[in-house]
């Protein structure tokens, strides 16, 4: 039996652990509640807004989309910015989606998908919530130039093909250009307390682009160039970008859908459909709008690819079930872009190399200036439109 002394011991402990987790908690709840009220406000210097005025003459390297010389000076000062967003239910609505340039879907585990988006031209004020690192976004990361930052929450780190954390020690990433949380202080990531109590913390990590942007270039030395004065620029290729297709040049391909992992289709099949007048994809999710957070909008992009890639497990013993795309070398794929449907290839010959699309005569295809959705299904799955 547990004598008199030990239980009165063990109370004490459990009392000492219980006062300190309750002052951790709402003491670092008031930290974030203040913030919260911050950054939800007027924006700041640190914060920034797109600039609307002036002219639209300057393109935009990851997207093609133009913009202001205003704008411009910004990105001009930056380098690009990959940030792993999840997509379980608890994390919907997501904050910032819209302002990435480039958004990447794949299944992180256990069919529920994850994006890796790319942010550069544009500011997101809060983006979110924010989730751990997978090795095949790592390696679509590769592309964008020397050095891009990394933004996530931890990371697949189980010995094996799949150890995303592992990857980015290797890539020399690790507490440089890679800003994993568990390395980043508050407040350039915080909790957003709000969204409890029906949500389990995992699913409350936001962050900004500014931010994050500034971190790197205050405490990493990491602007548009590195401490060496190297532009990021090295080894970066952009895509070939075209504008929209006139009205009458437009198609009739009015709607796209598919799915990922088929027991879960209900609630992470995709649906876009094709907004003639704009020339834009409007997305669904789980057959509901894909709405952002921020604005309240749904997800619009302007060109959708969808790229079949050989999936496998990673067999490494985690619990969920770890993933491996084949999204080093080439396959098939379907572009989706004014109104028509076009069967394309892609080619990535190694890592660092840019995933690249071809038509069926083997020319690069070129984009529509704007916002650019990958989405990368398992080989095989198949797509209606």
């Amino acid at each position: 039996m547990i004598s008199k002394k030990v239980t009165i011991i063990l109370a004490v402990v459990l009392f000492v652990l219980s006062a300190a987790g309750a002052y951790w908690y709402f003491s670092t709840s008031t930290q974030n509640k203040d913030y919260l009220s911050r950054i939800k406000g007027k924006v700041t210097e640190e914060t920034e807004e797109v600039l609307d005025g002036g002219s639209k003459t300057e393109v935009c390297p990851m997207n093609g989309q133009r913009y202001s010389k205003a704008q411009k000076k910004r990105w001009d000062k930056r380098r690009p910015l990959g940030v792993m967003i999840e997509n379980h239910l608890d994390a919907r609505p997501q904050s910032g989606l819209p302002s990435a340039d480039i958004i990447y879907e794949a299944v992180a585990e256990g069919g529920i998908t994850r994006f890796l988006a790319i942010y550069f031209c544009e500011d997101a004020k809060i983006i979110g919530p924010v989730r751990s690192a997978r090795i095949y976004f790592v390696k679509l990361l590769q592309e964008y130039g020397r050095n891009p930052l990394h933004a996530h929450v931890g990371g697949a780190n189980t010995p094996g093909p799949a150890d995303a954390l592992g990857e980015i020690r290797d890539l020399g990433w690790d507490a440089y250009n890679d800003l994993n949380q568990f390395a980043v202080p508050f407040p350039v990531y915080y909790r957003d307390y709000e969204r409890l109590p029906n949500r389990v913390t995992e699913h409350t990590m936001y962050a900004s682009t500014a931010k994050l942007w500034s971190y790197a270039k205050k405490e990493r030395k990491l602007s548009n160039v590195d401490e060496k004065k190297r532009s990021w620029t090295g080894g970066f290729t952009p895509w070939k970008f075209k504008d929209d297709a006139k009205p009458e040049g437009r198609g009739t391909t009015s709607k796209i859908s598919f799915s990922f992992w088929e027991q879960f289709a209900k609630d992470y099949s995709v649906v876009w459909k094709y907004d003639k007048q704009t020339n834009s994809y409007v997305r669904g999710n789980g057959g509901v709008s894909h709405l952002d957070k921020n604005t309240g909008k749904a997800l619009r992009a302007k060109n959708i690819v969808v790229v079949s890639a050989d999936e496998s497990p990673a067999n490494d013993g985690y619990y969920g079930g770890h993933l491996l795309y084949d999204i080093v070398g080439q396959g098939e794929g379907i572009l989706f872009q004014d109104g028509k449907a076009i069967k394309v290839s892609w080619k990535k010959k190694n890592e660092e190399s840019r995933m690249k699309f071809f038509d069926p005569s083997g020319n690069e295809v070129s984009l529509v200036r704007g916002p650019i959705f990958i989405e990368i299904v398992p080989t095989g799955n198949k797509v209606t439109y």
